[in-house]
């Protein structure tokens, strides 16, 4: 492995980073950058988008302020094949839904597709997950949980 791929090794790991942070920002400008204008998605048995202006509206109008999420990824690993590479990542998340007071947790394997455009910029061309665990608890069950702080709330 020569420079030139340890650094685009490392540009597309700053791209996944940058993907879990536009959607647990809500920064629907800088998600839809991270992908490539024929980018798919299949999140899970649950979800499968055919274009990029897909992904972005679902996430849009399904992750409102009522959501606040945690995505985080390791664990990357990195294949490149010239101006395409596939990439595996562990994902932990979270999901407080604070309208039904309910706390998700998962555990998923992300296997992603990267494409290397003319202007030199790694893009998401496919990404999707296969979901090792999920589950969800009620805040009503957890008595002491209280919500200190929340970007996204209203009023």
């Amino acid at each position: 492995m020569d420079i030139a791929d340890l650094v685009a090794i490392r540009e597309i790991e700053q791209l996944k980073y940058r993907y879990v942070r536009a959607l647990d920002h809500k920064d629907w400008e800088l998600f839809r950058s991270c992908f490539a204008d024929d980018a798919t998605a299949t999140y899970g048995d649950r979800l499968e988008f055919a274009s990029p202006d897909d992904i972005v509206a679902y996430m849009r109008e399904n992750l409102g302020p009522a959501m606040i999420t945690l995505h985080q990824v390791h664990h990357p690993e990195i294949e490149l094949a010239g101006d395409e590479a596939l990439g595996t990542w562990s994902l932990q998340d979270r999901v407080i839904m604070t309208d039904f007071r309910l706390l998700l947790d998962g555990y998923s394997c992300y296997r992603d597709r990267y494409a290397r455009g003319a202007d030199g910029a790694w893009r998401i061309a496919h990404t999707g997950y296969e979901r090792i665990y999920e589950h969800l608890v009620s805040m009503d069950d957890v008595p002491s949980f209280n919500l200190l702080a929340n970007k996204f709330a209203t009023g």
